[in-house]
């Protein structure tokens, strides 16, 4: 491969194309992202970003890295009013969920990815922190977090999943499509429940990670004997 104009490479910092990645993003979606639509937007040839990306999986990381850096910095300012525990996780899967709703795919994105920015360790050490002054055990505070964590991710991919774009449902996903595959006389139920699968995302989330906390906060209360668990 001929190496790279030095000037090319001096202007091409990390940001720019990690800020070109995340634009695209939101224009395509992830299947959609690509290292030489990302070349295309900020005006380089595509061999030239293999100078700082192996490939598109370590971009989507740097991307990632980035969404999750800038969700922090709100999470710990959110902190500073919000003391318990539970108060810190439920802020926590509440800011997760927003800071992902921002791009398209985001949930997807983020899934899996390695973070390359230690920043997100000061918001987990405070939850953690919290959870200590409540009696929790680190085992059993990491418990609720990752919990909370896998809810969120879950439960944003499936709502992004619904939408080809921001507000823009999938014909697919539409209620009244829904409703026409489901035969009301062998499913009643079934298509009673269109409304509580894909509509109201915002009070379901909620709702949804009260009862996570609620159930860590029952468990809290039991004996220490009942809440013993094999390793």
């Amino acid at each position: 491969m001929r190496s790279a104009p030095k000037t090319v490479l001096a202007q091409m910092g990390r940001e720019r194309v990690v800020v070109a990645g995340l634009k695209i993003l939101n224009e395509t979606g992830l299947d959609g992202l690509t290292l030489s639509g990302i070349a295309a937007e900020i005006g380089v040839q595509a061999p030239t970003l293999y100078w700082r990306f192996k490939n598109k999986q370590d971009l989507i990381d740097e991307m990632a890295t980035q969404v999750l850096s800038d969700w922090v910095a709100d999470l710990l300012n959110q902190f500073k009013s919000r003391t318990s525990w539970d108060e810190r996780i439920f802020s926590y899967g509440v800011t997760l969920r927003a800071a992902l709703l921002r791009y398209r795919d985001g949930a997807r994105m983020v899934a899996g990815s390695y973070f390359s920015d230690t920043a997100i360790y000061e918001a987990m050490e405070k939850i953690l922190e919290s959870f200590k002054a409540a009696g929790f055990t680190v085992k059993d505070a990491v418990m609720c977090l990752n919990t909370a964590y896998s809810f969120v991710i879950g439960f944003t991919i499936e709502e992004q999943a619904t939408f080809l774009a921001k507000g823009t449902r999938d014909p697919r996903y539409a209620r009244s499509a829904r409703e026409a595959r489901v035969d009301v006389k062998r499913y009643p139920l079934t298509r009673s429940a269109g409304p509580e699968l894909f509509e109201s995302y915002d009070a379901r989330f909620e709702t949804s990670l009260k009862l996570i906390i609620a159930g860590f906060a029952s468990e809290r209360e039991k004996p220490a004997v009942q809440r013993k668990r094999k390793p």
